[in-house]
């Protein structure tokens, strides 16, 4: 069936060279979500708190550097950043088949990389976000946003399963080419783009301190944008929690093959892509404040099938759970993107995007040590229960916010927080 705002955005051509270059890149991480713990627990047979430091070093970044990316992403182009950082992880991540050639391949350099790629990331992520509103009108933003998510979703389904053979076929270390491919592909694609993005107007006298200062000051006095910091924040909290063990878990509890466990992430992205598909339809049928609450509070529950997962219908356990808990996910993403997309000042979309990032992203190293810690001393499954019950109490502060009172958002920072709906007339959304 046709869908005219998403052929409108098909037909803009610097918004298809920037969703197909994250098409690529993502493409080729999600190939890495299953070589690169694997490269730690088979080639170089890492302990589980290990594999948690590993995941700790991927982004412990947004703690270390991601409140100045923000502030200096405030005071340049974007574009030219998304390139860069797409050639220093293209670089970063390539040295990790070399190495393993070479048969020079340590722990070591697989902390390295992680940190590496992951402060690029932190510089691609922040300006990604924000230069999405370069290309968009404000009223495209939910279905331009649904459009990557839908990417995103769609390598999460297709990349897994790729990985997980490639590592049965070439090994762990040989299948990070791919990644590093991708990362290679993105860049070549995102300079394609011809869109003129202004240099922002210079600030003498203003210090990168103070810039940081008043994008903080804007997250934290937004009453909507603090409660879904917190909200988020709990989540990748234990969903850090999950990406420390899981490997873990699937090769020495329940045993699955490389190609198996590319498998269950396959089939598990399902529930992404599903997301991704129906997050503009639910937001316009239920509105933007209920679909940010109601992602959370009805998928959380399904986390609990990870722990519970025994026998031989584990996988299928584990990669429902996953499924129910990625669709809420992407739902929750996609309405509470766009609305800080909108809600924002241009001027601050770095700062913005960057305060939120270091408070929601700066959980995530917290999550996989203690992960790994519980894995190390209680065991994998023990951990998994922790990160079931965790994601129990993300729904928590939405309930507890005017969000919950609310069907539709403010469209910008001088509108105020919503109240209750208006008493419905005619027919009404369900």
């Amino acid at each position: 069936m046709p869908h005219p705002t998403r052929d409108r955005l098909l037909g803009h051509p610097d918004f298809r060279h920037l969703l197909f270059g994250a098409a690529a890149s993502q493409a080729g991480s999600q190939v890495t979500l299953v070589a690169l713990p694997l490269v730690a627990v088979l080639e170089l047979h890492a302990t589980a708190f290990q594999v948690g430091l590993l995941t700790a070093a991927e982004t412990a970044a947004f703690v270390l550097v991601g409140l100045p990316a923000g502030a200096w992403l405030d005071r340049t182009r974007r574009l030219p950043v998304l390139i860069r950082a797409d050639v220093v992880r293209f670089l970063a991540v390539g040295s990790i088949p070399l190495a393993a050639l070479a048969g020079v391949l340590t722990m070591a350099q697989l902390y390295l990389v992680a940190l590496v790629t992951g402060v690029a990331t932190v510089f691609f992520d922040v300006a990604h976000q924000s230069f999405l509103p370069n290309l968009l009108p404000r009223e495209h933003l939910v279905a331009g946003n649904g459009a990557l998510e839908t990417v995103r979703a769609s390598a999460q389904v297709v990349g897994p399963g790729a990985g997980g053979g490639l590592v049965q076929l070439l090994g762990a270390p040989l299948a990070i080419v791919a990644d590093a491919a991708g990362y290679l592909a993105s860049a070549v694609l995102l300079r394609r783009i011809r869109s003129q993005e202004d240099e922002p107007p210079p600030s003498p006298g203003r210090s990168l301190h103070a810039d940081v200062a008043e994008g903080v000051r804007f997250v934290l006095g937004h009453p909507l944008l603090r409660v879904i910091a917190a909200a988020t924040a709990v989540s990748n909290l234990f969903a850090a929690v999950l990406m420390a063990v899981q490997t873990v878990f699937w090769v020495r509890v329940l045993e699955l093959s490389p190609g198996a466990i590319g498998i269950l992430l396959s089939v598990s992205a399902v529930g992404g892509l599903a997301g991704a598909l129906c997050a503009g339809r639910l937001a316009t049928r239920l509105g933007q404040a209920r679909l940010i609450w109601l992602s959370a509070l009805v998928s959380a529950p399904f986390a609990l099938l990870w722990p519970l997962s025994a026998g031989p219908a584990a996988p299928v356990l584990f990669a429902v759970g996953s499924a129910v808990v990625l669709f809420g996910a992407v739902v929750y993403n996609v309405a509470q993107v766009s609305f800080r997309q909108a809600l924002c000042p241009p001027e601050l979309l770095g700062r913005m995007n960057a305060t939120m990032r270091f408070l929601v992203w700066g959980t995530l190293p917290l999550g996989a040590l203690l992960g790994g810690t519980i894995a190390e001393t209680a065991g994998p499954r023990a951990a998994l229960w922790v990160c079931a019950l965790g994601f129990l109490a993300v729904p928590v502060p939405l309930l507890l916010s005017p969000i919950r009172r609310s069907r539709d958002l403010p469209t910008s920072s001088s509108d105020p927080a919503p109240g209750p709906d208006p008493a419905p007339a005619g027919t009404g959304t369900h």
